[in-house]
């Protein structure tokens, strides 16, 4: 993964197919992004196997790298103002009684995915400050010679900004058009085939990286053995995404009993509407699989911190439920009684998991090489070693910690554009924890590795009783 090249044979299993990048040494450099440009490597090993010679015209006739960036760039930006502005259309025409309704709708089955994009870009944001920077993420997530780069992060994520905005977009236009039957048709398309694409079976669309999401997320559900650093991992960021999953059964469950492009689910009694139970439920389902995670890990190494760690996931629980008990208790109850609970147990839930990220997820005292790139660049110069960078972090941590437990409020569910940039806000913080808690995990590790070295280094009283010596008798 990092370093330099390696040489592998011909015949060996382990090369991958045409047309994936080359494979490198986990060295714990940097990645080949670093220094030689992919594309460059690429041409260059075509060009070796069918010849030194390539006609000059084809060469003259091909675009340049930056001509084709300028274009897509160009395309993204026309193709987003067209979206924006068929669907601004679209929602001026509905009537101003119903067009609130309308937005509603269409942001509950839509945020969710856009969410998830976002996610996307994100993630391939921190692959690339890891690839330029030293620290090795494929060693803390135990990744093999096929995990995606940045670079395919990014193209997935691209795909993403593409269909759904897009999909979105005809759902407008054709509700507000009249039909209803195929703006209906349009998110129930998208999650078919989103779901389709997840569980292809064909070496095609990364398919040993999407098996491997899937395996994870079955390892975090049923959490029957060891838990890795990838398993808690990815539960953490689901916890970030507990508001993305219950609006996704929101949704599935309108395109299941077919409300989909109706107003007839936000009635009381709808079996999809605001009264469902199934709404907490999902919320809290991400922090239970964390917390049988913690108990796991207690159950195998014996460590009272891994108590304390379920314990802080178990305070979202009475957050979540007494929030939803305002749709099923009378209003004088919830406001009494019910009110003061659910604000004792946020204030608990948000300074407990944000004294945990400080001293246990991140340990800011050991932190060395975050955003210490390996060739200069302006990013590495505005953040590392910047004083300004942690307290910010620390302190934007402390605020989104506070609005995130707001968010997973049962009762204020109805605030959709709130709640969708709360959520936006959440994953955000979630991106800067990830810098510094792979580092901290990496940190670990190393010392680990310190310490066993020189423990095989020093020699044992049996090896001191057996060595030769030099005394003359």
């Amino acid at each position: 993964m990092f370093g330099g090249l390696v040489t592998v044979p011909s015949n060996s299993p382990h090369l991958r197919k045409s047309g994936s990048r080359p494979v490198f040494s986990d060295l714990g450099t940097t990645e080949l992004e670093n220094g030689v440009d992919e594309n460059f490597l690429h041409s260059a090993e075509t060009d070796s196997l069918k010849g030194s010679s390539t006609p000059m015209g084809t060469t003259s006739m091909m675009p340049s790298p930056i001509t084709l960036w300028r274009f897509k760039v160009l395309f993204f930006f026309v193709w987003g103002f067209i979206c924006c502005k068929i669907g601004w259309d679209s929602v001026m025409r509905m009537s101003v009684d119903l067009r609130d309704l309308f937005l509603y709708e269409a942001f509950l089955y839509y945020n969710p995915l856009l969410l998830v994009t976002m996610t996307v870009w994100l993630w391939g944001i921190n692959l690339w400050v890891f690839s330029q920077s030293n620290v090795n993420y494929a060693k803390v997530f135990d990744l093999d010679q096929n995990h995606l780069t940045h670079r395919e992060i990014w193209k997935c994520a691209t795909w993403m900004t593409i269909v759904v905005p897009t999909s979105m977009t005809a759902y407008l236009y054709l509700y507000s058009h009249g039909e209803v039957s195929l703006a209906a048709s349009q998110p129930v398309l998208l999650y078919t085939a989103i779901a389709l694409l997840l569980i292809f079976p064909f070496d095609i669309f990364y398919l040993s990286s999407r098996f491997y999401l899937l395996r994870t997320l079955w390892r975090i559900v049923l959490p029957l053995q060891a838990i890795s650093f990838s398993d808690f991992f990815l539960a953490d960021i689901l916890t970030s995404m507990s508001k993305v999953f219950s609006d996704l059964e929101r949704s599935v469950c309108r395109m299941v009993h077919r409300q989909v492009a109706t107003i007839a689910w936000f009635e009381a009694d709808s079996v999809c509407g605001s009264h469902s139970v199934a709404i907490p439920i999902v919320l809290v389902l991400p922090y239970l699989f964390r917390l049988f995670q913690c108990l796991r890990q207690y159950k195998d190494t014996g460590e009272k911190t891994t108590l304390l760690n379920a314990l802080k996931y178990s305070t979202a629980v009475p957050v979540i439920f007494l929030s939803a008990l305002k749709y099923h208790v009378f209003p004088e109850k919830w406001t009494n009684f019910y009110r003061p609970l659910w604000l004792l147990s946020s204030v608990l839930n948000s300074l407990y998991s944000f004294y945990w990220d400080v001293t246990r997820d991140w340990d800011l005292s050991g932190f060395t090489r975050i955003f210490k790139f390996s060739r200069p660049h302006p990013l590495s110069n505005m953040l590392y070693g910047r004083k300004w960078v942690y307290f910010w972090v620390l302190g934007s941590n402390l605020i989104l910690r506070c609005t995130w437990t707001y968010k997973l409020s049962a009762h204020l569910r109805h605030n959709y554009l709130t709640l969708f940039t709360i959520t936006a806000l959440e994953i955000f913080r979630r991106f800067q924890w990830v810098f510094f808690r792979v580092e901290n995990e990496l940190n670990k590790m190393n010392s680990k590795s310190n310490i066993q070295l020189s423990m095989s280094e020093t020699p044992n009283e049996e090896d001191k009783l057996l060595a030769p010596n030099n005394h003359n008798v």
